[in-house]
């Protein structure tokens, strides 16, 4: 790897990876020594020398220079990007466009020498005129990359149909190589390599949290997963099917002769000038293979507590949950209703340097810095369960189990609260109060797991109204009374609009309901009270059901009514 421009540097590069505790000054005087004899820069001195790994280089360079990092290996070409830089003086001044956001007016630039005032100047008369075009302020904001890795990404986009519409006509008039899509190194030229990131790439830039390969009789099916609803976006051919397979296996690191077998793997690519992790998944159907992608965007991974949508008491009252020293926290909810979020956002709210943070997951979503986080690996028999044993050697403070499964699992997150530690987990019901059943069905003694208990919450995720499209409207009778409203209100409902792809909801928030394990409730648990009176307890206590918290919701005008009943039982206020 070679490091930049030296104008570019702001720091020295030495005092920079010393200051991150990276080399010491022992090996800085030796690389320093040999820079003597042969002249090179000091970071390659560094790395030939094995005393820092090119990530480690990388993020040095970084913060010298007072630039972003980006990492091209692994990197996904954005068509409109490149159409706004032309190769040539991309070529002349070793510059690379990376992302171009025509809503905001964003293009992002990677150079060697990102603070070179020549190619700024270069540049700007393409910025003017798309300026002309879009009708608006087009900014520009730089990146920091070795040269040799910004030429090579000149060499492998420019030049190459890059629109899927483009890439499927192309692949109309040629016949396929399989063989070739089995290397990882197969030339971009190849249309199906470029097929297959231009849709991740227009996956990603549509806020899709899945994608769906779906083979049927005739031909494939590609539906994407926007704000937790399938939108079926194109139909293609069954005979490009398995060559776009072969390439989703190649990247996701699976066995592409196996084919009757599920498999599970992993890719992570550079979009957007960031990394976005996918989780593949094949299965096997009457059809052909189906291949699923969660899309796991660690920009959109990690949320702050406030940003959460709770109400100044759901706050308080989270907060005063977490102050508890030991005990488990539990997060419910079906399958797809943000209860990772809800826990990555505690555990960065808990997060500093004087506490020793340690997760069980299945998989790892999303890196967060000063936690210890750990995969569950079947195939060496590191369980959640066996997991939280090794975990507990480790002098965790606060530990994370990605799942409450089975009798074992539960009864080793119950032992670690026990012994002083802040649990926090997920299980799968319906509601909060669901989980004294649940927990009871997994075989914990009631006195165990009520005394042990800091909470619990229930959480959904319903779609949010498109802000510039909703539509008012005056409720009929029966809506009035399912949410205790009077005759004159108003509600909000979904219209459609380009803005929001005429869907009228674009993006979700979650609705919870928070149980708080005091002595009254423990006292109830313990002495095996029904659910209707540990019902009627809560409900005394401020506790507000999710159904209550769905139609704060509506009443704000965030969502619409139609939109809660989809994930929330009404019935009983309906009367049936």
């Amino acid at each position: 790897m070679s490091t930049q421009n030296p104008q570019v540097v702001h720091q020295r590069i030495g005092e920079v990876l010393i200051s991150r505790g990276q080399i010491n000054d022992d090996q800085l005087h030796i690389a320093l020594q040999r820079q003597k004899n042969d002249n090179k820069p000091l970071g390659e001195e560094l790395l030939d020398l094995h005393f820092i790994d090119e990530q480690a280089m990388r993020e040095a360079v970084s913060e010298a220079a007072g630039y972003k990092s980006i990492d091209l290996t692994g990197f996904v070409a954005n068509a409109a990007a490149l159409a706004l830089i032309p190769k040539p003086v991309a070529i002349k001044y070793t510059l690379f466009p990376i992302s171009f956001d025509p809503e905001a007016g964003n293009l992002v630039i990677v150079a060697a020498n990102p603070d070179d005032i020549l190619a700024r100047d270069a540049i700007a008369p393409f910025l003017a005129h798309a300026n002309q075009i879009a009708d608006l302020h087009v900014a520009s904001e730089w990146r920091i990359a070795p040269s040799a890795e910004v030429l090579a990404a000149i060499d492998k986009f420019y030049d190459h149909e890059l629109s899927i519409e483009g890439i499927l006509f192309e692949l109309e008039g040629g016949e396929l190589d399989l063989n070739a899509l089995t290397q990882t190194g197969v030339s971009y030229s190849h249309p199906i390599v470029r097929l297959t990131d231009a849709l991740l790439s227009d996956a990603v830039s549509r806020s899709a949290s899945d994608i769906h390969f779906e083979p049927e009789e005739q031909f494939l099916r590609i539906r994407y997963r926007i704000d937790g609803v399938l939108r079926p976006v194109r139909s293609l051919a069954k005979s490009n099917w398995m060559a776009i397979l072969v390439r989703l296996k190649v990247l996701s690191g699976m066995n592409i002769s196996e084919t009757r077998a599920p498999q599970d793997g992993r890719v992570s690519l550079s979009l957007f000038g960031r990394q976005i992790d996918f989780r593949a998944a094949s299965h096997p159907t009457i059809h052909g293979e189906n291949f699923v992608l969660r899309i796991l965007d660690r920009k959109a991974g990690i949320v702050s507590l406030d940003k959460l949508g709770l109400t100044d008491a759901q706050l308080a009252l989270l907060e005063r949950m977490l102050k508890r020293p030991e005990g488990i926290l539990l997060v419910t909810g079906p399958t797809g209703s943000g209860k990772t979020t809800t826990l990555y956002s505690i555990l960065s709210h808990l997060n500093n340097d004087s506490v020793n943070i340690m997760t069980l997951e299945d998989p790892v979503e999303y890196p967060l810095p000063l936690t210890r986080q750990t995969s569950i690996a079947e195939t060496i028999k590191l369980d959640f369960s066996n997991g939280i044993r090794s975990l507990m050697r480790q002098d965790p403070d606060i530990i994370l189990v990605g799942e409450i499964r089975d009798h074992d699992t539960a009864e080793m997150a119950l032992r670690a609260a026990m012994t002083g530690h802040q649990v926090f987990s997920t299980l799968h019901t319906n509601s909060a109060l669901d989980s004294i059943a649940r927990l009871h069905d997994l075989g914990i003694i009631d006195d165990m797991f009520a005394s042990n208990l800091i909470g619990v919450i229930a959480q959904r995720l319903v779609r949010k109204l498109c802000p510039l499209c909703k539509t008012g409207y005056a409720p009929d009778a029966t809506e009035r009374r399912i949410m205790g409203i009077n005759t004159g209100s108003m509600l909000f409902r979904p219209t459609g609009c380009p803005d929001c792809d005429h869907q009228g909801y674009k993006g979700r928030l979650a609705i919870m309901e928070l149980l708080r394990f005091d002595h009254g409730l423990i006292e109830l648990v313990t002495r095996r009270a029904g659910l209707k009176e540990l019902t009627d307890y809560a409900m005394s206590h401020h506790f507000i059901p999710l159904i209550e918290d769905g139609i704060r919701r509506v009443k704000e005008g965030q969502t619409s009514l139609t939109e809660v009943r989809r994930v929330v039982d009404f019935s009983e206020r309906m009367g049936e």
